[in-house]
């Protein structure tokens, strides 16, 4: 469905008083176009409708005259640098967005990240910005554990009776 349909439909949502299909279908729009600010502005205004600030503020945060008390409550609520880029939803590099104002914002987030973690950090790729992402790409140098074995040999216990289950029942089938 074209932005401009769904558009139509958020403020129907609106008039009717539908808030929270209203911000679904805002959610849904950002999230097929991240680049589109007057999206995310739309989806802070009804954000206020709720009062959350943190909310507004997080999609306002790229935005130049953005509202400080709701940018300290979404820095305040998405404390870390990874979390922000999460909650941001960007995709692609930062040129792609539509101010110098919103690129630099990204570019400080991206940078801030990469810079806790000592190496590059991509938007497209939120592996590699995660908060334990060091931890997921950290080969296991324990070798087998308990638990590991506990669950190996679980697997070829059920695997061995769910066959000799099956043998009882094939030579069942078959005997009369």
């Amino acid at each position: 469905m074209p932005p401009t349909r769904t558009l139509a439909r958020v403020d129907a949502d609106l008039a009717a008083g539908r808030v929270p299909m209203a911000r679904q279908r805002l959610r849904g729009l950002v999230s097929s176009f991240p680049y589109d600010l007057t999206l995310r502005r739309r989806l802070a205004e009804v954000y206020r409708l709720y009062g959350d600030a943190a909310e507004a503020g997080r999609w306002m945060y790229l935005e130049e005259d953005r509202r400080t008390d709701e940018t300290a409550a979404f820095e305040e609520r998405y404390g870390s640098p990874a979390w922000r880029m999460k909650a941001l939803a960007w995709r692609g590099p930062e040129t792609l967005a539509a101010t110098p104002f919103a690129e630099r914002q990204l570019a400080e987030v991206r940078t801030a990240r990469a810079g806790e973690l000592g190496r590059a950090v991509d938007w497209d790729d939120p592996a590699s910005y995660d908060e334990d992402a060091d931890e997921r790409r950290a080969p296991d140098a324990d070798g087998w554990t308990a638990g590991g074995v506990a669950a190996g040999v679980g697997c070829l216990v059920g695997t061995i009776a769910f066959g000799w289950v099956w043998v009882l029942g094939v030579i069942s089938l078959f005997s009369d």
